[in-house]
């Protein structure tokens, strides 16, 4: 089964320390992986960021929630305790606990929902004017979960601006863009060489040849072509460029559209004894993005997290 979403670990993680003992996360993570049966695969599987698995990072969230409900309490690094009222809730919710369990307790809420002290009182410290922590009502996911498909959907609508774009422009525009990918992405030495040599060959459809390290001890060769969306590029264009190839003695090919390759085409330039790199739209776009090719950064979010060793102060 696929791993669940955090809300779903929070009664097993509570059940999982009910006799009120000290436990590491990182057994929890193991054990609640065991008790849904989770694959290697699932165990596995990692966050976009590549820092964490989604397995730790839903558990350590319905850690989160649960502390800030009073459920369980952190008692050193890396581990937790759960608390009488933590036990409580396991008798009163024998099928599950969720968001909506939690908020019935006013610290919870006080977590999730922003509030406004305009004055604070003498019991309060005068740096304490404002809550802490602000969390929207995330219902399956985490709150980086959140963050990280709302950059996916962003990311998607720029990909799909760019094929776009570049449909309404000309063919030469086409070739100066790959240009630009190709010297953004570190080959043919600065864009004049690059440009002298794309679309100047003439030779067989191939439309340029770039080194492929600063010392031109290899040579890669391009064939770029515009196409619409739904304008497939079939096998024997790619047969007809390995046949370019050969006529040059080359030994590497890179093919760029921006529609799509039939299956025969990745098949065929599998097959053949050159090195032929197919670049669809798809990746295209998805390379202009990675190296910055027609598209600007609009606004930089930086994402803060705890410091651990910072606090550490030598507990084992």
């Amino acid at each position: 089964m696929a791993v669940p979403n955090f809300q779903v670990f929070m009664r097993p993680l509570l059940a999982f320390g009910a006799d009120g003992g000290e436990y590491d996360i990182k057994a929890a993570i193991v054990a609640l992986g065991d008790q849904f049966h989770l694959t290697d695969d699932d165990r596995t599987l990692m966050v976009p960021s590549g820092k964490q698995t989604v397995l730790a990072n839903r558990v350590h969230w319905a850690r989160t929630y649960l502390d800030k409900a009073g459920a369980l309490e952190r008692t050193r690094r890396s581990h937790f305790r759960v608390t009488d009222r933590g036990r409580a809730l396991l008798k009163e919710h024998p099928d599950k606990i969720d968001n909506k369990t939690l908020e019935q307790f006013p610290q919870f809420l006080a977590f999730k929902s922003p509030s406004v002290v305009d004055e604070p009182s003498e019991a309060v410290s005068p740096l304490v004017t404002a809550p802490v922590n602000v969390v929207p009502d995330l219902p399956e996911v985490t709150p980086e979960e959140a963050i990280e498909a709302a950059e996916a959907a962003i990311v998607a609508t720029l990909r799909s601006q760019l094929l776009t774009r570049i449909a309404e422009l000309s063919p030469a525009f086409f070739e100066r863009l790959v240009v630009d990918l190709i010297v953004a992405m570190g080959y043919g030495g600065n864009r004049q060489t690059v440009a002298k040599r794309l679309g100047k060959s003439g030779d067989e459809g191939i439309d340029g040849v770039v080194n492929e390290d600063p010392l031109g001890l290899d040579m890669v060769y391009i064939q770029a072509k515009r196409y619409a969306a739904d304008n497939s590029v079939g096998r024997e264009r790619i047969q007809q460029f390995a046949g370019a190839l050969v006529g040059q003695a080359a030994s590497k090919g890179v093919f760029v559209t921006t529609s799509f390759f039939t299956k025969q085409a990745h098949e065929y330039a599998q097959k053949v004894p050159q090195r032929i790199i197919l670049i669809d739209g798809t990746e295209l776009s998805r390379l202009m993005i990675q190296y910055r090719v027609g598209v600007r950064t609009e606004r930089v979010v930086e994402m803060k997290r705890l410091d651990s060793d910072y606090f550490d102060e030598g507990e084992t």
